[in-house]
């Protein structure tokens, strides 16, 4: 398949009428020579956002993703959650002061799940959400039933995959699925414990085994970002991870990075 169009576009979000809506920026690019509508994905930035520092174009790593998924077919939406709400990135804010919240993001991830079942060009069945980090959570949250708004929602998507997500708050209030999920995560994870995401996932499979697949797959030894191609390092900027004040290792590995595209090769072959 061939790359098609990028377009940038500007969709609004579900979040609580409070005023004028919050209005999501995206970046959609679409697979040309599709006979029928196709499959899209939805990708979702962690808490550094998805521009580069220099220059304000999509991260590497995005830019990377979008190529990849293109070559097997996918029309790929890029949500911009942080540039509406006038921030360029939360990784240093605490947790609980952050003014974009987790339930923020919920609603924009179920928004983006309705504009993309409107578009002609999209098969609503095959509809997916892929998020990295807090993206990563943001697309567990999005698909917990527990959740009112997502057991509300017309529009489903048909799976989501989080990349080394914080699974904490969905483990506390128990994970229900909507959809399918592989979850992909760093053994050695200091920043966003890979313990939570084994338990939620083993929870899950017992709770719901004959509606929805859970997978989870841990590489040892793979730091937070492992798939990156950047080196690792220690950021002692951000307040949180397992051992506060003492900083997070971030960065590439690349056999947690082959094994993890492999991994998702397969699991989107399914759908």
């Amino acid at each position: 398949m061939a790359a098609g169009a990028h377009e940038r576009v500007v969709f609004p979000s579900l979040d609580p009428p409070s005023g004028p809506p919050v209005m999501l920026i995206g970046h959609w690019f679409t697979v040309s020579g599709l006979d029928a509508p196709g499959p899209a994905i939805a990708l979702f930035h962690g808490c550094a956002g998805t521009y580069e520092r220099e220059g304000g174009g999509l991260d590497r790593r995005t830019r990377d993703y979008i190529v990849w998924l293109h070559a097997r077919g996918w029309h790929v939406l890029v949500v911009d959650s942080l540039t509406p709400r006038s921030e360029k990135e939360i990784c240093t804010q605490r947790t609980a002061k952050r003014r974009v919240t987790l339930t923020n993001r919920r609603r924009d991830a179920l928004a983006t799940v309705d504009w993309l079942a409107q578009r002609p060009e999209v098969d609503p069945k095959r509809i997916g959400l892929l998020g990295w980090s807090t993206g990563g959570s943001t697309v567990l949250a999005a698909t917990n039933l527990r959740h009112p708004d997502v057991a509300a929602a017309a529009q489903r998507p048909a799976f989501a995959v989080a990349f080394y997500p914080g699974c904490e708050a969905e483990l506390e209030r128990g994970y229900e699925p909507a959809a399918d999920l592989l979850m992909l995560v760093g053994e050695a994870d200091d920043w966003t414990a890979p313990g939570p995401c084994h338990q939620l996932a083993d929870a899950a499979r017992g709770a719901d085994a004959a509606a929805h697949t859970i997978v989870l797959e841990g590489y040892a030894g793979a730091y937070h970002d492992f798939d990156s191609t950047q080196p690792v390092r220690v950021r002692k900027d951000v307040p949180g991870g397992v051992h506060p004040g003492q900083g997070v290792h971030v960065g590439g590995n690349a056999e947690a990075l082959r094994r993890s595209r492999e991994r998702l090769a397969e699991f989107l072959a399914r759908f």
